[in-house]
């Protein structure tokens, strides 16, 4: 089973893409949803999360507002956040990929935000990145509610800058053209991935 990384700094589109693949019958692991598992009420973050920072658990999931401004403008904090996350992120990720095996897909897609701030390619074999031109990008975030240009900013110094994300991709995709645009590209990616997929099987 071939495994494509999905990413892309915050405002380009990688969710809506990773929902095409989804409509192209892919299974896609979503990191973002399985981080909001873990920090539900009941998920295995929330413990060793309150420990870490006493106060960030209300009724016993995760307040992530209150986290994230305990760790948004600390270097510190933030690596023990996601020394307490990462490890429990990537038994999710292997539960997926062992599902997505045994249904026998040819390939799988990981939906990651920070694929390579994380080393998270190295566990790919091929990686995908999304993008679109700043202007664009920076509409996109300012439009969603609460967010602020500060906001933004300091989750932008925490990417990789898009650039150097498309510099380390096998693929790019460009969301500045539309939906249709973004569509037929990822039915390209998929053909192409399943073709891979089988001539590694011959």
């Amino acid at each position: 089973m071939i495994i494509l990384g999905l990413t892309g700094s915050i405002g380009m589109g990688k969710s809506a893409t990773a929902a095409l693949f989804r409509e192209e019958g892919t299974p896609v692991y979503d990191a973002d949803a399985a981080v909001h598992a873990l920090y539900a009420s009941g998920g295995a973050a929330v413990a060793p999360l309150e420990e870490a920072f006493p106060g960030v658990a209300e009724n016993g999931a995760i307040n992530r507002a209150r986290l994230r401004d305990r760790v948004l403008d600390d270097a510190a904090a933030m690596k023990r956040l996601e020394a307490i996350v990462h490890p429990l992120a990537g038994e999710a990720q292997l539960d997926f990929r062992r599902k997505a095996h045994a249904d026998g897909a040819p390939f799988a897609l990981l939906d990651i935000p920070l694929l390579f701030e994380t080393g998270g390619n190295s566990r790919c074999d091929y990686t995908l990145v999304v993008t679109a031109p700043p202007h664009i990008q920076r509409e996109r975030v300012l439009a969603r509610p609460g967010m602020t240009p500060e906001a933004f900013d300091a989750i932008l110094a925490r990417q990789m800058p898009d650039a150097e994300k498309r510099a380390k991709a096998d693929f790019i995709l460009s969301t500045a053209h539309g939906f249709d645009y973004a569509r037929d590209q990822v039915r390209a990616i998929v053909r192409l991935m399943i073709r891979l997929a089988e001539e590694t099987h011959r």
